[in-house]
């Protein structure tokens, strides 16, 4: 599969994506830069994190604008895949492949920190090869991660089975204490009606080599490998 890691001025994660894309799982990986109006015949365009712009005005809203964004939505609505993680999922909800918004977390501070994750979505690529039962230890670092959206949007996520991820304890539990930044529904990550665009606050690119001792990243993305 050949995937495009777009790098934004402000991006810090891209060559993390890079390496675990390209080094660990052998895939076939074009950088693209912000200006560029060519994705190179990518199967999946990724957004990694960071802090694109400076998360001036709010984070996203500059990157949104970027000439490399015309393509990635171009891409997106003829069925192409696309992945933000992060910054990356705050661009996507601010050029509106996907729904909602990403706000200042509840308790206004930046999170850095270890997280739990359930799996709830069983026709998305990028959790359809997850063990639903299973809880997923996977690294957070953001400000603004607190998804919200209408009821009716809400409604619609659940309905359409478009749900991702939802914070949980380790034991799997959903409750307000394992929220970390107050989501409504403790959502960690959401896709489209079409399954094509994916978006989480997790880093699962930070949680795919042994050498850090976690590989529970890794299997989100030998998901995607394997159904997109």
């Amino acid at each position: 599969m050949k995937f495009g890691v777009v790098t934004f001025p402000g991006s810090n994660c891209d060559e993390d994506m890079v390496y675990v894309l390209k080094d660990l799982l052998g895939q076939q990986v074009e950088r693209l830069w912000h200006k560029d109006t060519d994705i190179k015949g990518v199967d999946m365009v990724v957004l990694p994190g960071g802090f694109s712009y400076g998360d001036y005005l709010r984070s996203g809203a500059i990157a949104k604008f970027s000439p490399i964004m015309t393509q990635v939505i171009e891409h997106a609505n003829k069925g192409g895949y696309v992945f933000g993680v992060c910054n990356g999922f705050q661009i996507l909800t601010e050029s509106g492949l996907l729904e909602g918004a990403l706000l200042h977390n509840n308790q206004q501070k930046f999170i850095c920190k270890n997280v739990h994750l359930l799996p709830v979505s069983n026709s998305a690529p990028i959790t359809k090869g997850l063990d639903h039962k299973a809880v997923f230890k996977i690294p957070i670092a953001h400000g603004e991660g607190r998804f919200f959206a209408n009821q009716e949007t809400l409604n619609g996520l659940e309905d359409n089975d478009q749900i991702l991820f939802k914070y949980c304890e380790a034991s799997g539990d959903l409750t307000a204490e394992s929220n970390p930044n107050g989501a409504l529904l403790n959502i960690a990550g959401i896709t489209n009606k079409n399954k094509n665009v994916f978006g989480m606050m997790p880093h699962p690119e930070r949680a795919a080599d042994r050498h850090l001792g976690n590989e529970d990243g890794k299997v989100i993305f030998e998901s995607i490998l394997k159904y997109c």
